[in-house]
């Protein structure tokens, strides 16, 4: 297109030079008529027009002159079309630049670029959602606006390609074969969730638990009489563990949904109805507690009508089971109305193939390292499976079930213990199984580089609102001192710098009291997730600031102690250790460790740490009423109940009236409790 613009340009500057040449050839002939006229010749003998010889010789000289614009390879070109080529507008550019950057670039508008887009495969709208625009599309934009590229050296690192590993297609329904239900057993705090489990599965789980509340998911495969199994999933009931029963239902078939039939439905019933609601997944009401006498449960399933759970006994879809966890009563049939509801929902699973799977719990054991609680939903587990899970990888070592006993295989709806981490995954993250160690450890960098990059946005977009608070703070302050003249200007400076002086020692003092830094340590990921969960409840920053230092899983470390030495914090621990040698360097280094069993003990601690931290308020007492110390002029030390007596005070704007008391009091600093609520 360009050289053919070079071509049309120079055919016109031809034939301005041939019309030029013309009429400068008409003009001498006009001269040499004149000429002859003047000379006494007769007029008819002097030519009209110029020879035809004279105007070819003229066209040919100005063709050959022009001849080098028209054909490029003729000659050299023309230095008019050297300045053209330079005056074209260098664009830097870069890969994975936005349509805004590139608009800005050119110097265009983005409309600008949206139009260059109009005839690529690029959909304009798709824009919004993701703004980069690849290396076609850039030297497409640039070509079009007839400006040249130029890419530029700190921005043009070629785009890591997407290393990540994710689920395989749907399986063909011809591998599918039958599995096992995973059902979740779900309800209030104290409803007999775990007594039901303890019956169904022959083991004492309610008994080591402290404060008979389960602290953390347990996975179980329990074997019926009938011969089918079933994996129970145990959630905590407890307000802290919400995100915990979420998961949980997130990876179940069924819910069985606990409930006492002489306490009726709880907050965190309602809770466990939401969440099998959002999962999607079936209800199994069982009204738990029907041998006591207070038991009421038709009471039970008139209040879930409210929550729409509509029992059969009511025209609803919903199996109800009266049990009795305690004594055993009825949970058989409970078991079969679960297995019969499995029937329906015709369960299978691909178990062919590389192991797809959840994280349920992670925790680190001291002999074992880094181990997960998994459920296995496709493929079956091997020793020596490579797996990913979140940005953690393993090579099984070891897999065991929930006594200990050491398993060959794991295939799907199967719970298992595995071992051989490298790091500590995440409950919930989902797991892979990939084919080489090489291929875990490229999946693993690639996600810690999506998070770094996603880390990196965060904070650029940060440090640009930083820039702009700057750049508005500095405009304001050439609007404030910008007319003053400049002793004003520095005094204002001089005084404003004044205000801001370091804070004194026994100001800083007291500023440092009014915060609480601290440590958590707990045994499962779960556990600490449901602690910060509660934390981010915190609402009382303006009493006393509540700062997280750290947070882990595993016993309390020497690392700990000196953290919390370092911010002066206090380490908390829950369902973890810390032995003799790290209590005596923590007492040396005056470091409070309070390590709990029971969840909610914790946090009472917690917020009575907070309260200490307040400010006392001091209340008056009163100790007895005081009528005088003079009995009629002589001074005395003590007046008897019914004896007259003279009062004198130094304060002269005191007047006293008939019937005026006079009361003794004391002063009592009384400790302020924290506004927080955690909602316990």
């Amino acid at each position: 297109m360009y050289q053919k613009m070079l071509k049309l340009k120079s055919l016109l500057r031809l034939h301005t030079v041939c019309r030029q040449l013309h009429g400068l050839a008409a003009g001498r002939t006009l001269v040499q008529q004149r000429h002859v006229s003047s000379s006494g010749y007769p007029a008819w003998t002097a030519p009209l027009h110029a020879r035809p010889w004279q105007t070819d010789t003229l066209i040919r000289a100005a063709l050959s002159q022009r001849r080098p614009l028209v054909t490029k390879k003729e000659g050299r070109p023309w230095k008019s079309q050297l300045s053209l080529t330079k005056s074209k507008k260098e664009v830097e550019v870069w890969i994975g630049m936005t349509a805004e950057e590139l608009a800005r670039a050119m110097g265009k508008d983005l409309d600008c670029v949206h139009e260059a887009l109009l005839n690529t495969d690029i959909n304009i709208d798709s824009l919004e959602e993701n703004p980069q625009l690849e290396e076609v599309c850039i030297k497409e934009v640039i070509k079009k606006a007839g400006m040249k590229l130029k890419w530029s050296k700190l921005k043009q690192d070629k785009v890591r390609a997407n290393k990540d590993a994710v689920r395989r297609p749907q399986a063909d329904p011809a591998l599918l074969t039958p599995r096992s239900p995973v059902v979740t057993i779900m309800g209030h705090v104290d409803h007999g969730k775990t007594t039901v489990l303890d019956k169904l599965r022959k083991t004492q789980v309610a008994a080591m638990e402290a404060g008979g509340i389960t602290q953390h998911i347990g996975a179980f495969l329990v074997s019926l009489p009938s011969g089918e199994k079933i994996t129970f999933l145990d959630t905590p009931g407890h307000a802290a563990f919400s995100a915990m029963r979420a998961r949980g239902a997130q990876v179940t078939d069924i819910v069985i949904l606990v409930v006492a039939a002489d306490d009726g439905v709880m907050k965190q019933t309602v809770e466990s109805i939401q969440h099998a609601r959002d999962a999607q997944v079936p209800i199994v009401l069982a009204i738990n507690k029907c041998d006591k006498a207070e038991a009421d449960p038709e009471k039970v399933k008139k209040e879930l009508l409210a929550y729409d759970v509509v029992c059969e006994d009511y025209g609803g879809d919903v199996q109800a089971v009266h049990i009795s966890a305690l004594t055993g009563n009825n949970l058989m049939a409970l078991a079969e109305a679960t297995i019969a509801l499995a029937e329906m929902l015709e369960l299978k699973a691909d178990a062919t193939g590389p192991v797809e799977g959840t994280v349920i719990e992670s925790f680190t054991d001291k002999g074992k390292g880094p181990v997960t609680t998994a459920i296995i939903q496709r493929g079956t587990l091997k020793k020596g499976s490579i797996l990913v899970a979140g940005k953690c990888w393993a090579k099984v070592r070891l897999m065991f079930d929930e006594n200990g006993n050491t398993v060959h295989e794991a295939c799907p709806s199967m719970p298992v213990g595995i071992t051989g981490w490298r790091d500590l995954p995440s409950a919930g993250d989902e797991i892979l199984e990939v084919e080489s160690e090489t291929r875990a450890c490229e999946v693993v960098d690639w996600r810690k580089y999506e998070q770094e990059q996603a880390r990196n946005k965060d904070h650029l977009k940060i440090i640009e609102e930083k820039r702009k608070e700057h750049q508005e703070a500095h405009r304001k302050d050439r609007e404030k001192y910008g007319s003053l003249h400049w002793k004003e200007r520095s005094l204002l400076k001089y005084q404003l710098k004044k205000e801001q002086k370091p804070l004194k020692p026994k100001e800083k003092a007291e500023r440092d009291s009014n915060a609480l830094p601290v440590i958590i340590k707990g045994d499962v990921d779960g556990s600490v997730e449901a602690i910060l969960d509660i934390m981010d409840t915190y609402d009382a920053s303006h009493e006393c600031k509540l700062e997280l230092v750290h947070f882990g899983v595993g016993d309390v470390s020497e690392n700990d102690v000196n953290l919390a030495e370092t911010f002066g914090g206090i380490i908390y621990g829950f369902n973890v250790n810390a032995g003799n040698v790290i209590q005596q360097s923590a007492a040396k280094k005056r470091v409070k460790i309070k390590l709990h069993k029971v969840i909610y003990r914790l946090i009472e601690d917690l917020q009575e740490e907070l309260s200490s931290r307040l400010p006392c308020t001091v209340e008056e007492h009163p100790v007895g009423s005081l009528t005088s110390l003079k009995h009629h002029k002589d001074d005395v030390s003590v007046i008897k109940t019914g004896m007259d007596c003279g009062l004198s005070v130094d304060e002269e704007n005191i007047e006293f009236k008939v019937g005026d008391e006079m009361v003794c009091y004391e002063e009592k600093e009384v400790l302020v409790k924290t506004s927080w609520d955690p909602g316990f």
